[in-house]
């Protein structure tokens, strides 16, 4: 008896993959996350296959379901955003499932944050400006941990994609000046990445607010801020070593530099 968690992806259809296609055409029941999730990727499920939207449920309708379900015998897929495992709300699934004897598999998908990155043409981690990538949200009304407060993890002035904080931008702005950030720090924001209506709005902290009012994006959007997102940054000297003709590793050997282009 199992239950397939399948991530769908930042919101394209051709992004979730090849496994999570396959087992949405071989699955008896969907349920799936209708408020995030495209209706499109179900176009090739099974005709006798159940379908159930779960925007309307909670946890023990769609864990009520999945047991019984998985107990006759039917391949069961749970189709959540992005990927389950970043802010999915899947352990609680998964403890309900297992009580009852049901196994899970979980099937990684592409996350938003990394779906916006692709967007916004960035590279999150920029050697000798920043090696880190924190993946967070603003504390609203479910509390974070103390030492996971906004304002103590940007200390470390590294890259941050903010989940689930587009009307918290007051409280995000206050936390990142408070930690000591520049408010001319560069900030991008991407509503619904992937998705046909995908928006994307460069800004910096300090307008971070005001440009998100004046764009009307106050769901779905991931905030990604720290100077890699600088627009410019390409033109600057921020370089890997992983492709200078003088750094050797097992597969090349390092030469001198020669500015010729080939």
């Amino acid at each position: 008896m199992n239950v397939y968690i399948v991530g769908a992806g930042p919101g394209a259809t051709d992004l979730i993959t090849v496994r999570g296609d396959r087992l949405i055409r071989e699955a008896d029941v969907i349920l799936y996350a209708d408020s995030l999730v495209s209706e499109e990727l179900l176009e090739n499920k099974k005709p006798t296959c159940e379908v159930y939207k779960t925007a309307g449920m909670h946890l023990h309708e769609m864990t009520n379901i999945m047991i019984q379900r998985a107990k006759e015998g039917k391949k069961v897929v749970r189709l959540h955003t992005g990927d389950p495992s970043v802010f999915g709300a899947i352990m609680e699934q998964i403890a309900l499932l297992k009580k009852e004897g049901v196994e899970v598999e979980i099937v990684p998908g592409v996350s938003s944050v990394f779906a916006s990155a692709a967007s916004a043409q960035a590279e999150l981690t920029i050697p000798d400006l920043t090696q880190t990538l924190i993946l967070t949200r603003a504390e609203g009304r479910t509390p974070v941990p103390p030492l996971e407060k906004l304002s103590e993890l940007a200390k470390h002035h590294c890259t941050i994609a903010l989940f689930l904080s587009a009307t918290l931008t007051k409280k995000v702005v206050k936390e990142l000046v408070q930690a000591g950030w520049k408010e001319e720090t560069p900030a991008v924001v991407v509503y619904k990445a992937t998705w046909p209506d995908e928006k994307i709005v460069r800004t910096t902290i300090s307008q971070l607010d005001e440009d998100m009012k004046k764009n009307g994006i106050r769901k779905q959007a991931m905030i990604l801020v720290g100077w890699a997102l600088d627009e410019h940054i390409h033109e600057k000297e921020y370089r890997s070593k992983l492709y200078d003709q003088a750094f050797t590793h097992g597969f090349r050997k390092g030469c001198q530099h020669d500015d010729t282009i080939i």
